[in-house]
Formats: C-alpha cells, sequence, structure tokens
C-alpha cells in the first residue's frame, strides 16, 4: 500500500506520517516515510523547484514507493505533490494507493511559518530572501478534488487525524 500525503509546507504531513507509522509499528506492520524534503536533501540534490523537477521529485518518490510496496511495506510518501497530473500517475502506475488531503488554511500555516517561507514569500518582488515559488502563495497547488480522504489540520487534533489516516490505511488491509 502507498498514501499519498498531498499539502501546502507546514499543513502537518510528516507529523502526521510518523504518528501513523509509530500505531502501525505496534501492531508489527512494516511500515517506511519517504519525506519529500529528506530525500531531496539527500539523494535528488539536483532538483529544483519548477513544475518539472518538482514532478520528476514525487515520481522517484514513487518509483521507491512501488519497490518497498511490493515487498509488503506500507509506504507514506510525506511531500507537497502540487500536482493532480503527477498524483494521478502514481495512482495509475502503481497499485494500490491511497491520496490523502492534509488542508490547512493558508492563514493558520502563516503562524505556523516554522521554516520562515510564507514571510519570505511575502517580501517585495525585489527582496533578495524572496520566495518566489513557495506552493499554495505564489505557486500553484491543485487541490486534490476526490482525496481517499481529507484531513483538516487547522481543526482537527493530531490525535484525529492520526485515528483517521490509521482507520483508513488498518481497513484497507483488514477489510471488514
Amino acid at each position: 500500500m502507498i498514501i499519498l500525503l498531498c499539502g501546502l509546507s507546514g499543513a502537518g504531513k510528516t507529523t502526521l506520517a510518523y504518528s501513523v507509522k509509530n500505531k502501525l509499528d505496534e501492531l508489527g506492520k512494516h511500515t517506511e516515510i519517504l519525506d519529500g524534503d529528506e530525500y531531496r536533501k539527500m539523494l535528488f540534490k539536483e532538483l529544483g523547484y519548477s513544475q518539472h523537477d518538482r514532478m520528476e521529485n514525487i515520481r522517484r518518490l514513487g518509483f521507491i514507493a512501488g519497490k518497498l510496496s511490493k515487498h509488503g511495506i506500507i509506504t507514506i510518501i510525506s511531500a507537497i505533490n502540487p500536482y493532480q497530473e503527477i498524483r494521478n500517475e502514481l495512482v495509475n502506475t502503481y497499485h494500490d494507493v491511497r491520496t490523502v488531503f492534509v488542508d490547512c488554511p493558508i492563514d493558520i500555516l502563516t503562524r505556523r511559518d516554522t521554516k520562515g517561507l510564507y514571510a519570505r514569500a511575502q517580501l517585495p518582488d525585489n527582496h533578495p530572501n524572496k520566495l518566489h515559488n513557495l506552493t499554495g502563495v505564489n505557486d500553484r497547488f491543485d487541490v486534490v478534488l476526490k482525496p481517499d480522504l481529507h484531513i483538516l489540520t487547522g481543526i482537527q487534533t493530531l490525535t484525529e487525524s492520526t485515528e483517521l489516516l490509521f482507520s483508513l490505511i488498518t481497513n484497507q488491509l483488514i477489510p471488514a
């Protein structure tokens, strides 16, 4: 099984992924998290943030997830994954893919702004630290229209969000 956690920076994708992984580990379910930021830093250093590079990043994560999933490892991809086109490609390429929209309003993300990205995106265009390609602010994010699960991290607690995702996964593993 492959879980695509999609959402804006700071929405809680990675936090949620690790929370669910801990619960799955307790059940003895082998789970791996493919964090988009971590893989970019360690393996995909040459990729930038153009649409082409963002799609290639997700394509590579999907390939790794597909390999792990074939061996019975529940694989959670935690990445912004902004384009519907590449999400569809993964769903159509790999077996048992579930899309989860980790949704949080921009105003809450701006208040959280743990990485300082939203503040940098709002700087004047001529500022040397201006971030010109922050997904959802000054770069495109295709809202996930028909996700398998829609989690609202601006409203739902981590515990509630974890239970929702955990239920999606375990219900797929052990159908009623």
